[in-house]
Order: C-alpha cells, then structure tokens, then sequence
C-alpha cells in the first residue's frame, strides 16, 4: 500500500527528529491495521498505517492520536508517546515500546491496568479531553446497550457469509433474546442517559491483548484506534470479555469498584457493569466472526496479508461456538 512506502514513513520521522529511515520491518498481530518497527539512528519507532474502507467509516487514526496525546499530557506513560502524524496518508508514528506480549492475566497486571483507567479519568477535565472523540460503540443508555449489540447480532443473522449466518439465526439469536429480555426485564430505565460526570475516557477494546510488559513488570498498553468518551460500565465489561487473553471473573469485583471509584455513584457504575456482563459477552461472540460480515475479511487482510482467509474462518466459527454454549446468564 502507498501509505507504507518508505518515504512516506521517512517524512514522520524526520518531522519527529529521528533523522532518516535506516530499516523498515513489518511487525505481525494487528487485525485491522499495518504495524512497522522504523529503526532511525536516533533509534526505533512504530509506524502505523490505519485501515480505510467505505464500509468503515471510523477515524482509527484521528481516535488513536488524540487519545495518545491526551494521556502524554496528562502524564500517563504507560502509552506510546505520539511523535508525528500524516492524516491525509493514514500514517501515525509512535515511541518504540520495549516489552514480550503478555499471555495471562495476573492480579498484578490487573492492578496496573486499573490504575491506567484511573490515572486517564483523574485528567478527564483537562482541555484536551474536550477534543476526544465519542469511542467507537459508545453507549450512555441501557437502550443504547441493548440496540448497539442488538444490530451485530442482527447483521450476523443477515448479512454474514452462510456459515456465520446459520450459526447465528439458529444458535446466537435465541441466546441474544433471553439476554435483551432479562435487562429488559431487570427494573432498570432504559432511556436514562449517563450525565456526563457519570462518562469515562476509554482505551476502548481494552485488555492484555493490547499490552505488553517490560522486563520489569510494567504494562504498557496499546491499539486506541476506537478510544474516547463512553460508559465505564462498557470498559469493565469489556475488559472481561475479551477472549484472546481472558481474565479470571474473580477479579470482577476488584476491578469494577477500582473503575467507578473515580466516578459519582460508584455502585451505580458496578451494578450496571454487571448487569451488562452477559450483554457483552453476546457482543464478544459476535466480534469474534467479523471477518464473516462485509469489510471485515478486508481489514484482516489489509493487516495481515498473506494469511488464508478460510482458516482463520474456520478457527473463528468454532471459537463462537463454543463461546455461546458456555454463555450463559451470569449475576456476579
């Protein structure tokens, strides 16, 4: 792709005071985006080419760099610090971050990836916060909750490629239905929109799956492509729901009363989040088959060209399904 090419990358890091491009080498594991290690002799650097497509209209580029340079201002280091950025080529650059994948979760990194919510929520009143975006799939009702995951389960059910699309009218949708209808049926309003006090600054698709750990054993966290202003209901529970590096539910409690103690009504924020957990996990098994929709094969293979696009189908497909048998009402 154009946006890759290394005078392209070349412009951002001699914006950024790194002097020329001496190596470029592609990075693996992005699922939406194109991720280069940029070695310059001022030494290495991210470059990222941002996925664009008229089926996905989102700003991952404009969502990740506001965000990035809002937690640099707010002192949070536990993120790239951004150097340079080329909208109109999709291009950003970011400070190299040292440091292995991260492959369980541990109370320790849990303890540190709710201290990077709360130090970003600490700033959520600084001038810069104002120029972050809504996140991706913001949610400020329960309404809003219910419709936002509604609509994917409803897009697998008919627009999917047949595999996917069987699976979800016949295996997904009955589940979905007594998951909306117990929240329905819970007694909470369902219109009542979350004043803003009440909202959060997300990382947004937030877990160990967008981590890593220096030697030392500090986190640092990445990929804010859908970050900006949301429920912190929504973060806790997406934080427990993301499959590629899953967290233990006993550390559901801890993590949520972290989170909303930075807020208003912190037991409103923790009984919600509950509430919402089974919701999310619904939205989890639906994410799992994006590759099945229009756009999302597309995404895959801009990010990871060269994979076989059946096998990754097929490995999917199974790992919804075996989300789904497990999913099943949960009251923490």
């Amino acid at each position: 792709m154009s946006n890759l090419d290394r005078a392209a990358v070349e412009q951002l890091t001699l914006a950024a005071g790194l002097g020329p491009v001496q190596h470029l080498v592609p990075l693996t594991g992005g699922a939406n985006n194109r991720v280069l290690r940029v070695e310059t002799a001022a030494g290495p650097a991210i470059a990222k080419a941002y996925f664009r497509h008229p089926s996905d209209p989102r700003d991952r580029l404009g969502a990740e760099w506001a965000f990035a340079r809002f937690a640099w201002a707010a002192g949070v280091r536990c993120v790239a610090q951004p150097l340079a950025v080329a909208p109109a080529a999709g291009l950003g650059l970011f400070a190299w971050l040292d440091g292995q994948a991260i492959a369980e979760a541990t109370e320790a990194r849990v303890e540190q990836a709710s201290e990077f919510i709360r130090a970003l929520n600490a700033a959520r009143w600084r001038p810069l916060a104002s120029r972050l975006p809504i996140a991706s799939e913001a949610c400020f009702s329960l309404a809003e909750h219910l419709a936002t995951v509604g609509r994917r389960v409803e897009h697998l059910s008919t627009r999917a490629e047949p595999p996917a699309q069987d699976f979800a009218r016949t295996e997904l949708l009955p589940v979905w239905h007594q998951v909306r209808d117990f929240v329905r049926d819970s007694g909470w309003a369902l219109d009542g929109i979350l004043p803003v006090t009440a909202r959060c600054v997300s990382p947004s698709d937030f877990g160990f799956h967008n981590a890593r750990e220096r030697r030392d054993g500090t986190v640092d966290f990445l990929d804010f492509e859908y970050a900006g202003w949301d429920d912190p209901a929504k973060l806790i529970c997406d934080f427990f729901c993301q499959p590629r590096v899953p967290v233990p539910r006993h550390w559901f409690d801890g993590f949520a009363e972290a989170i909303a103690a930075s807020f208003p009504d912190p037991a409103a924020v923790v009984a919600r989040a509950r509430l919402l957990l089974p919701v999310y996990q619904v939205k989890w098994v639906c994410i799992r088959l994006n590759e099945f929709l229009p756009g999302g094969a597309q995404r895959r293979a801009f990010a990871r060209p060269g994979e076989p696009l059946g096998s990754r189908q097929a490995r999917q497909l199974a790992e919804a399904r075996a989300a789904v048998h497990q999913l099943t009402r949960i009251t923490i």
